[in-house]
């Protein structure tokens, strides 16, 4: 039995854009051909799809870091360089990339759409495209720009309808190997499921409904003990759950204890959790009295939840539960999935070094500054507001005052990576 793993730890790096060149045209009896130097080409993204065949994230703990190629640098006779080539990360269906160190959601892989989530950096500009009447022969070009970079938490949260939960041992196997098509590993002990399983219910006539069988938690799950923590996460799909438990006790324990422990446990690990429509089965039946059964059912009628008395391992009344789980599905929301959450806007005074670069190549005041080409990515340069606060960034960052001290002048081309406008006081 291997075991499963679902969560993993990985760094992406999208690819770097490709140089622009630094070129002139040659031609015979032509004494200046003028600049043809090509552009680079974009750095490859990163970039996310679900597979149905993978069912963990074990691949994840032998390989650790994914870097795209960088674009092709420019070349002479306005060769622009080649667009890098993507690269494609297989996960399964169901797969949460967060940020490491914020907890932002990148992206839910909870389709067959390929989710970008590091993108590749823009290629540089190569020298025609700083020409100008005044400056007819420019002899610097733009070098690409750096790819997005993150340390990424992967986590499988199970794209299922149902979900089962209870303790170890009560049964929520069995149910889905006698419902489904799913074999599952089953065994008279304790924690015999750690790798969920996921089987199709099929109600006829094209109704059908998925049921995971999550592995059985104890208390404490929720802040770790057992192996019931790291499934809890896959609870959170779930669009209703089905209680399991062991209405006979066979096992030592109170029915009733069992039940009230296992739902502290949900809402402790999320609160929603608690709120989630559930079912209770009551398994084991032909181990119980018809009072210990009765007394049971009464328990869980006054909180307000159907019961079902049930033998799973022979199928015993089953079709009644799996009725009630249709009825009640067809009134729920489908499963739930998780939005790509945006970056958050970055200030002058979110970095510590605040340091900025400024040359005067052939008459253009290029500007540089690691802090501020990672807030140009949060700028949307066609809305004004948005420009407005880039605008601020520059005075507040010390960026205009540099630009004064190294002799910029009204009406000067400032170039900020991919930006360039004219120097205004």
């Amino acid at each position: 039995m291997s075991l499963f793993v679902d969560k993993a730890n990985i760094r992406i790096k999208a690819g770097d854009g490709g140089d622009g060149a630094v070129a002139f045209h040659r031609e015979k009896y032509v004494a200046a051909g003028g600049p043809d130097g090509g552009d680079g080409g974009k750095g490859g993204d990163i970039i996310f799809v679900a597979d149905t065949n993978l069912s963990t994230l074990a691949d994840f703990r032998y390989k650790r870091k994914y870097t795209a190629q960088r674009g092709e640098n420019g070349r002479g006779g306005r060769c622009n360089g080649k667009n890098a080539e993507n690269l494609v990360i297989k996960v399964p269906f169901g797969t949460v990339i967060k940020e490491e160190s914020t907890g932002r959601i990148l992206a839910d892989i909870s389709d067959k759409e390929p989710h970008v989530v590091a993108k590749g950096g823009k290629g540089g500009w190569g020298n025609p495209h700083f020409a100008t009447p005044v400056r007819q022969v420019p002899r610097f070009a733009k070098p690409g720009l750096p790819g997005e970079e993150y340390d990424v938490v992967l986590e499988l949260k199970l794209l299922a309808d149902v979900g089962l939960v209870g303790f170890p041992n009560v049964g929520k196997s069995t149910l889905v190997s006698v419902v489904s098509q799913a074999k599952p590993e089953i065994a008279n002990y304790h924690f015999t499921t750690i790798t969920p399983v996921l089987g199709v219910v099929s109600m006829g006539e094209g109704s059908s409904f998925v049921m995971a069988d999550i592995p059985g938690l104890i208390e404490g799950a929720w802040q770790g003990s057992g192996l019931g923590h790291q499934f809890l996460r896959h609870v959170e799909r779930c669009r209703m759950l089905v209680h399991i438990v062991d209405v006979s006790g066979s096992e030592g324990r109170d029915p009733k204890e069992d039940f009230e422990t296992i739902n502290s446990e949900l809402e402790k690990f999320n609160p929603e959790l608690a709120e989630r429509p559930m079912v209770v089965a009551g398994n084991k039946c032909d181990m119980a009295t018809d009072e210990q059964i009765e007394d049971f059912k009464q328990y869980v009628n006054a909180q307000g939840y159907d019961f079902f008395p049930i033998m799973a391992a022979i199928r015993y009344d089953v079709d009644p539960l799996l009725k009630k789980i249709q009825e009640m599905l067809s009134k729920l929301p489908p499963i739930a999935t998780f939005e790509p959450e945006p970056a958050p806007v970055m200030r002058v005074e979110d970095f510590d070094d605040h340091s900025v670069t400024v040359k005067n190549v052939n008459g253009v005041y290029v500007v540089e500054a690691d802090w501020l080409l990672q807030v140009m990515r949060g700028i949307n340069f066609d809305d004004y507001e948005s420009l407005s606060y880039f605008q601020k960034v520059l005075d507040n960052g010390g960026v205009i005052e540099a630009l004064r001290q190294k002799g910029a002048e009204d009406g000067d081309t400032v170039s900020i990576y991919d930006v360039e406008f004219d120097f205004m006081e």
